[in-house]
Order: C-alpha cells, then structure tokens, then sequence
C-alpha cells in the first residue's frame, strides 16, 4: 500500500527557524539598524515560540520542571535583555520575552485545569477571567510584546489543533493582536511601480505557514540541545552586545 507523504516540519526544526529570525530581529536592533527586512522577517519568530511553548506544555512529562527550567533562563536573560534594548545593567521598563512565555503558561494550566473539571459556565467564567488578566499583568510588568504577547500564547492554546476553524481562528485573532493591538511602524514595498504600506507587525501573520507544517513530530532531541536553545537567548544577545561595543569603540 503507498503511502502518501507530507512535508512537514519537526519540532527541533521549528525552533531552530524561530532562533534565526530572532537572530535577525537582534542584528537589525544592534548592529544593523539600516537593514529594515531583517526586523521584518524577525517579526515571525515571536508567535513561532509561543505556539511551540504551548506545545511544550501539552508534551511536558513535568510540568514543575518545565516552568522551573524556563524560570531560571529568564532570570539569566534579564542583564543580556537590559544591556541590548536600554544600554544599561539594569533597564525595569522592559522585560524579556521569556517572562512573556511563563505569564502565559501560568494562564494556560488555569484554564486546563478548570476544562478538567468538566463544567463549561466554570471554564468559560475562567478563560474570561484568565485573558484578562493576563492581557493586564503582561502590559503592567512590561513583558516583551506586552499584554498582547501573553495573548499570542492564549490564541495558540483556545485555536489548538489541526481543523480549518482552529486555523482560522488563529488567523483572525493574531490579525487583531499585531495589527490592531500592536500596530507599529509601517514598511513600504515596491510591487511593479506602486508603493504598499504594510504593517510591520502585521508579517507576524506569515508565521502561521511553518507552524502550520508542524505535525507533531518531534525531530531531533537530547537534553543539550535542549539546553542549547534556551541558552541560544541570553548568549546570542551578550554576544551582540560585545559586537556593537566594539565596533563603536
């Protein structure tokens, strides 16, 4: 019997594509500020982590460790994030995306656990409650992206799965979040003579196409490269850092 094959993306692979975008998002902040496509293309790495770490919530076999393991990298991010986005040690109005990650998962194991209890008005009262404050806590502590990057995780965990009403949903939802919500600079593209104005946030969208070639599988997994892409953040921002005050020597 032949079997038809999809193509499709692993779990490793999604992350190592999300790392490069952030990658390029940090050069354009850094060292590159005149290369606007590269924040561009960056703008798809944010809703590729927060659907992989909703994932990751669901395949977790400890759910303690999980939070615990991205609770350390997020204390470690805190100087590298500080020393890129304010210049200094210590920069309060702004905190690193892992901070966004963890106010979501927080707000996600609420909601499971009350769609555990099989009681629809408890689990709707508390999704309401749960966005909400979410949305709140992650604009009052100044996580990256704010309260609509805590939102971006809640999208992800309400659409979950693979039918044309989850996608859509996702689609609908993340259009309101990066473009109304986020909106943003706007980034003029040429097409046969006319100028277009595109929200620059708005290409956060474009990430639904590898997401959506994600099929569960997991690919490529040991514990250092597990390891490897948490540090991939805090070291690949000192990195950029030490580059740019070099150069500006």
């Amino acid at each position: 019997m032949n079997e038809t094959r999809h193509f499709d993306l692993s779990a490793a692979a999604l992350h190592i594509i999300a790392m490069t975008f952030m990658l390029m998002d940090h050069l354009w902040a850094t060292l590159l500020p005149a290369q606007e496509w590269l924040t561009c293309v960056g703008r798809l790495a944010f809703p590729i982590f927060a659907f992989m770490t909703v994932e990751g919530y669901f395949h977790t076999h400890d759910l303690r460790k999980y939070l615990r393991r991205m609770l350390v990298f997020a204390l470690l991010s805190e100087i590298p994030f500080d020393l890129m986005y304010g210049g200094t040690w210590f920069y309060p109005v702004h905190q690193n995306v892992i901070w966004t990650l963890l106010l979501g998962l927080l707000g996600i194991h609420l909601m499971e656990k009350a769609r555990k209890k099989q009681k629809l008005a408890l689990y709707v009262l508390t999704v309401v409650l749960v966005v909400t404050f979410g949305a709140v806590l992650g604009t009052l502590g100044m996580v990256d992206y704010y309260g609509a990057g805590v939102l971006t995780m809640f999208v992800f965990y309400l659409f979950r799965g693979r039918k044309w009403w989850c996608f859509l949903g996702q689609l609908l939802a993340l259009y309101w979040v990066n473009v109304e919500l986020l909106s943003g600079l706007m980034y003029s593209v040429h097409i046969f003579g006319t100028e277009i104005e595109l929200c620059q946030q708005g290409l956060a969208l474009l990430a639904l196409i590898p997401i959506g070639l994600y099929r569960g599988r997991q690919g490529y997994h040991s514990r250092p490269f597990q390891y490897a892409c948490y540090a991939f953040y805090p070291v690949h921002m000192l990195g950029l850092v030490m580059a740019l005050n070099f150069v500006n020597r």
